[in-house]
């Protein structure tokens, strides 16, 4: 017993620390914490959420779809209480932008996805859907597109002003395809929640689009809107749900609709699989080629890629690489993808009577 307690003193000896010992350096404050811009009489400076973001502001000064009075306002971020520099939500957006990140110089197959973060348009997350995947999608060698779109608690509707965003954004985003290494019939969208209404609307609604903003005076009217793949990720309501067509009517779907992939949650996410059920069944009843959707047995409403305890659920951004491969968004730019093709050859076929 006595040498028992004699080696455990010496083992308290040596670990115990001195308390002659000096005292530790202070850590020091995170380094390039993103902050908003301050307000000024110009429009509103949108800022970088990530290194080496390229911020554009989706509209030019003065664009009749910005409200004048508020465009000079600044964002308010919501930052993570415990990860220093990261923005985890944005609201007051009047002056709506683009993020982009390009992919690396090695592999980048000319695919870009402009990311369309949810939040019950009353708030934007920004961190969990948007910062969050642009270096998982990195890692594939494609170029992502952080949207800053406008929301309701801001006084803006979604169901016009947020889609036009998401539109508007894909215009700006091919426009600028060139000097960005991007392949402009490899540009999609990929939304979460709120921001997946956005994507599922962006996907019939780009010919009204398209002809409402052709006038020469402006520099992308000759750009398409058309979004060539739509990922929809635990949806909110879409314009083929009963509430909106039972009052606007049943939307109609171009022939070229671009391919859609859309995951959820069944029995503990029950009302966003329905509306997935009801925009999956418009899609797979108007015959467009290559729509898949992923209904798992469990999960959870949001999360972004996080693999939620390891559940099926926590696979879709695999099942979402696997399905962009499948359809040749992998390839090298400017090869035309499947996915391409069979939109043309679907366009080509004669009406049915």
């Amino acid at each position: 017993m006595r040498k028992f307690l004699i080696a455990n003193l010496l083992t308290i000896a040596l670990v115990a620390p001195s308390t002659a010992q000096a005292p530790l350096p202070p850590v020091p404050a995170p380094q390039a914490v993103p902050r908003p811009a301050p307000a000024t009489k110009a429009p509103y400076a949108p800022q970088a959420l990530l290194p080496g973001g390229i911020v554009m502001p989706l509209y030019p000064a003065g664009s009749p779809y910005l409200n004048a009075k508020r465009v000079n306002e600044a964002e308010v971020y919501t930052m993570d209480p415990v990860v220093p520099g990261r923005v985890q939500r944005i609201v007051n957006i009047h002056n709506p932008s683009i993020e982009v990140h390009l992919a690396g110089g090695g592999n980048n197959t000319g695919t870009a996805i402009i990311l369309a973060p949810g939040g019950g348009h009353s708030t934007l997350v920004v961190g969990l859907e948007g910062a969050d995947p642009v270096p998982y999608f990195f890692q594939f060698g494609i170029n992502t597109i952080i949207l800053r779109n406008r929301l309701r608690s801001s006084g803006y509707e979604p169901k016009t002003d947020g889609v036009y965003d998401i539109q508007q954004a894909i215009r700006l985003v091919r426009a600028n395809a060139a000097q960005w290494r991007i392949d402009p019939r490899k540009i999609g969208v990929l939304g979460f929640s709120a921001g997946a209404e956005l994507t599922m609307a962006s996907a019939i609604q780009y010919p009204e689009f398209n002809a409402k903003n052709a006038a020469p005076t402006d520099p992308l009217a000759a750009v398409s809107a058309r979004p060539d793949f739509v990922g929809s990720i635990y949806p909110g309501p879409s314009l083929f749900t009963p509430t909106w067509t039972s009052k606007n009517g049943v939307p109609p779907i171009p022939k070229d609709t671009p391919p859609s992939f859309i995951a959820g949650a069944g029995w503990q996410d029950k009302v966003h699989a329905v509306w997935a059920d009801e925009y999956f069944s418009a899609m797979l009843n108007a015959g467009i080629p290559n729509v898949e959707m992923h209904i798992y047995a469990r999960g959870a409403h949001g999360n972004g890629l996080a693999y939620r305890d390891f559940t099926a659920e926590g696979t879709w951004q695999d099942r979402f690489i696997h399905w962009m491969r499948d359809l040749g968004f992998f390839g090298k730019p400017g090869v035309e993808t499947l996915a391409a093709q069979d939109v043309d050859a679907f366009v080509k076929q004669p009406a049915k009577p």
